[in-house]
């Protein structure tokens, strides 16, 4: 037992090695065969690696492991088609490469559900990637001072998801409309992006402080996407909301 334990280890079969004991107690008590016992030994390496995997994604992605489907209030939402969101959640846009774009006021759960989405994807094995809009056109700008700026350009293009969130509460820097663009160019029917806004598109001009660029971006983005408008109440106003209407009822 000792020196296949060890060999287990040198070969790093860190899932089989954590439960050979038990499987080989499980095997004796219930007299299974020895490929029986193979597969089970082998079905616990392939979970082990799948949880390692899911969590080195999710650490990279950035997302919020506490923002789920299963959590998202469609009642407060009532205009939102819940249908579409968990069709959306099945990850097809993903694979046929089309974009997302949640549109409506601050506080209606846009990021929520981009964040819900993301972890759809991370379960399916995608690598996603969430930053904050203005967050990702500072961190390619600073990395052009310290040589990086391939290494980051490449790693925002290569994800499978990349979700740009609260896209229009701050004015893009001039210095980054073009990296910004590139971005959008080089995602352009080769990956997916879910993009949370405030703004209509036809603010986006006045957002980026460039017409013709913002009509490409937007171009761009909308040829193989889904809008969804949200119209509902911020989320965060709604006890206050519930207060008022208690004070009536009395």
């Amino acid at each position: 037992m000792e020196a296949l334990k060890d060999k287990l280890k040198k070969l790093r079969l860190t899932g089989a090695l954590g439960t050979l004991e038990s499987r080989n107690e499980y095997a004796l008590q219930n007299k299974i065969s020895y490929m029986d016992f193979l597969e089970l030994i082998v079905e616990d390496e392939y979970a082990t690696r799948e949880a390692n995997s899911y969590r080195k994604r999710l650490s990279v992605s950035k997302l919020s492991q506490q923002k789920t489907l299963d959590n998202y209030d469609f009642s407060y939402q009532a205009e939102l088609d819940k249908k579409l969101i968990y069709d959306l959640a099945s990850c097809r846009f993903v694979i046929k490469k089309q974009n997302i774009v949640f549109m409506g006021k601050p506080g209606v759960g846009k990021t929520h559900l981009a964040n819900a989405l993301g972890l759809e994807a991370l379960k399916k094995q995608y690598k996603v990637l969430f930053t904050h809009a203005n967050s990702l056109i500072e961190k390619l700008y600073t990395s052009k001072a310290d040589g990086s700026y391939h290494s980051a350009f490449n790693k925002i293009i290569n994800t499978d998801l990349l979700i740009i969130d609260e896209l229009g509460f701050k004015k893009i820097p001039q210095t980054g409309i073009d990296d910004f663009f590139e971005i959008i160019r080089c995602r352009y029917e080769t990956g997916s992006i879910i993009i949370t806004t405030n703004r209509n598109f036809e603010d986006w001009g006045q957002l980026l402080g460039d017409e013709v660029m913002a009509s490409a971006i937007i171009d761009r983005i909308v040829h193989h996407s889904v809008l969804i408008k949200i119209t509902g109440d911020s989320y965060r106003i709604k006890d206050y909301i519930n207060k008022d209407k208690k004070k009536i009822e009395l």
